[in-house]
């Protein structure tokens, strides 16, 4: 494993302080709106608001129990047994595990095995590895949690807002911090992404800027598309995700998936990512995407004109005092700015590689100097194939996209 400087390694440990104080942040504005709205006797906001939170805490503890029992025996410190294991999850707790130390968050044991690593002048091998993989899963995680709560949340928030016509601090605290998550979960993720390629190519300044921007600038279009349909409609919102979520997670199933160790776990990730492909675009199979990523811009932006134009033959339904006539201007000039900024991320920075089978698939790992196995994380590993074009071995020079293309 190429040596990473020490200013990259430092750099690394600030992002995961920061990723993770923001996931703490906003999990306390959810709990502050919670509150608010129960002293506000809005009994149903709240309940929504708690729902969601617990349906993306138990997903996460199923993820998170899966893959510490398939991960490699003897790869983590010595765990506690089965039992006690099993209930840290059924506890709500299985996220915030650290396998050394009992009872401290796992986030906090990757960011404590950054900086050991940091703080060593000249890394190990297995050190470095055993860092990597902790945060891939860490990120792997964040995300899920952004679009089965943090997005679904922001989506809640601006339906009551415009049902209500007005926003109290509690609500503008929340809609930032949803941004800020939703935002920093996805750069997060692609970064996790770039370190699992074979040239550990590492997303720079540009890289970051573009596609932080386009991923931000398409999004909030749709948000803003169904929460204008919830707040006119709130009783049809669910059917509206539900008849979708279906479509989508046929979809991904036609694509054959295999993600998880097992059948079972692995309908959990499909239903996971049917959530997050009703928000955004999540590459879920290799070989040649391009289509089936127009395929699914075309989808989303189809049934998103036809929720603004259902708002627009009930305008009157909303109370009067808030700027749509602007905001959805704005969120047309969004779409085809993120659309033009993805063109421009795809064409020229995103990144070819040379793929080797042994390092893919993650059958094996890979033995360090010291005869030390690595640690291999075959979960971000097998995304990155997906997402990241191979350059053909036939080829004199790289053909970005050709082989792949992936959008």
């Amino acid at each position: 494993m190429p040596w990473l400087p020490r200013a990259a390694l430092l750099w690394d440990v600030v992002l995961g302080f920061l990723g993770t104080a923001a996931f703490l942040i906003d999990l306390g504005a959810d709990l502050w709106a919670a509150g608010q709205y129960v002293l506000s006797g809005r009994y149903l906001w709240a309940a929504l608001v708690l729902a969601l939170l617990g349906l993306a805490s138990v997903a996460l503890q199923l993820f998170s129990w899966v893959w510490l029992r398939a991960d490699p025996a003897g790869l983590h410190a010595p765990q506690p047994p089965g039992r006690y294991l099993a209930l840290l999850h059924l506890l709500q707790l299985g996220y915030l595990y650290r396998a050394s130390i009992p009872h401290l968050p796992r986030c906090v044991q990757g960011l404590q095995q950054g900086l050991l690593v940091w703080q060593q002048e000249a890394p190990s091998e297995f050190d470095l590895a055993y860092a990597d993989f902790l945060t891939l899963d860490i990120s792997m995680l964040r995300l899920f949690e952004t679009f089965l709560e943090t997005t679904p949340q922001l989506t809640l928030v601006l339906a009551i807002v415009l049902q209500s016509g007005r926003a109290e601090p509690y609500q503008w605290v929340g809609i930032c911090t949803s941004f800020m998550g939703i935002s920093w979960a996805l750069l997060d993720y692609h970064r996790a992404l770039r370190t699992c390629l074979p040239t550990r190519s590492r997303l720079g300044l540009g890289s970051s800027v573009f596609y932080f921007l386009w991923n931000l600038l398409l999004l909030w279009p749709r948000v803003l598309a169904v929460a204008l349909f919830s707040a006119l409609f709130p009783h049809y919102v669910a059917l509206h995700f539900l008849g979708l979520w279906l479509v989508l997670l046929s979809w991904v199933w036609l694509q054959g998936t295999d993600f998880m160790p097992d059948s079972c776990s692995e309908w959990l990730y499909r239903a996971t990512v049917a959530t997050i492909l009703y928000f955004s675009w999540f590459n879920v199979a290799e070989g040649r995407t391009r289509g089936r990523a127009t395929i699914h811009l075309l989808f989303l932006l189809s049934d998103s004109v036809l929720m603004v134009v259902t708002w627009l033959t009930h305008v009157t339904w909303l109370p009067s005092g808030i700027p749509l006539q602007m905001l959805l201007p704005a969120s047309g000039i969004c779409f085809l700015l993120g659309l033009a900024l993805r063109l421009v991320y795809y064409c020229w920075l995103h990144p070819s590689c040379r793929w080797e089978p042994d390092q893919v698939d993650g059958a094996q790992d890979v033995c360090s100097l010291e005869g030390r196995r690595l640690p291999h994380n075959r979960r971000l590993t097998h995304l990155a194939r997906n997402f990241f074009p191979r350059v053909r071995d036939e080829a004199a020079l790289p053909q970005k996209g050709e082989e792949n293309g992936v959008l």
